[in-house]
């Protein structure tokens, strides 16, 4: 599947500027709409090392209303989460209704980096296909907009990107020795994350594949993505989509103050 990907494509920066300013503004606009209708948005990326999802999601994160949007960058689970049904951390990390929650890495990493490195038995790997399935479909079934990208770059692109900043001393600290044991073993990952995307993409929670050689050409990709689906997801339920003119969201709105957690993830996503 991923072999097909055409990694090429690319967004001249002129273009790219021009499309952004117009996207983050529609953008708020559906933000503030979904946040009136109640319409919750899950927002998940997951990617090779080095891929740019961190980058992707500062730039996403940037003209947001950050009152009604958690970022979370997730890690192992901790001691406390281990001794609860695996999924239970991430039930406690959805936003309330009309919030956006953004996850830079996700649940999948049960059946990626605990598959890949052995952290879980085959079995509970295997089972976490439909423990997954049942959980974004809950979501999609109540008031949850999913939408989930996986960034894919190719083996030689990932090489030079982790050479990069292993060469800067201000970004060397981020690549870790399980991010290049990682890169050698490319073609068993590939397996596992084909796998994953065919068994979790779903009417309700579709994966989107970015080619994200090119950044200009990945970031625009995402919202576009993401415009399109809130887009579609008020309209099916019957709320108000604001209406836009010269690249501008014009309706009301509302927002609501929500703390929480941030974390933009960092270069080496």
């Amino acid at each position: 599947m991923l072999e097909h990907i055409d990694l090429g494509c690319s967004l001249a920066p002129k273009e790219y500027e021009r499309e952004l300013r117009s996207l983050q503004v529609r953008l708020h606009g559906l933000q503030r709409a979904s946040d009136a209708a109640k319409l919750s948005t899950v927002i998940v990326f997951e990617g090779w090392d080095a891929s740019g999802k961190g980058t992707a999601i500062r730039k996403l994160s940037e003209r947001l209303e950050p009152r009604a949007m958690e970022i979370f960058a997730t890690r192992e689970a901790r001691t406390r989460e281990k001794q609860l049904p695996w999924l239970a951390r991430f039930w406690a990390m959805l936003p309330s209704y009309g919030s956006m929650a953004i996850f830079d890495r996700s649940w999948y990493g049960r059946v990626l980096v605990e598959r890949m490195e052995g952290l879980v038995p085959e079995a509970v790997w295997r089972r976490a296909y439909g423990d997954i399935a049942s959980f974004e479909r809950a979501l999609a079934d109540d008031r949850y907009l999913l939408i989930k990208f996986f960034f894919h770059i190719s083996r030689e692109e990932q090489a030079r990107r982790l050479a990069a900043l292993q060469a800067d001393p201000a970004s060397a600290w981020q690549v870790e020795p399980a991010d290049l044991i990682r890169h050698e073993q490319y073609d068993a990952w590939l397996v596992a994350i084909e796998e994953m995307l065919l068994r979790t993409d779903a009417e309700w929670a579709p994966w989107t594949i970015v080619e994200a050689t090119d950044s200009n050409w990945a970031r625009i990709k995402v919202f576009r993505r993401i415009v399109d689906r809130m887009e579609r997801e008020l309209r099916r339920r019957g709320e108000p989509v604001p209406a836009e003119v010269n690249g501008k969201s014009k309706g009301k709105g509302r927002s609501r103050s929500k703390g929480g957690k941030g974390g933009n993830g960092n270069g080496k996503s």
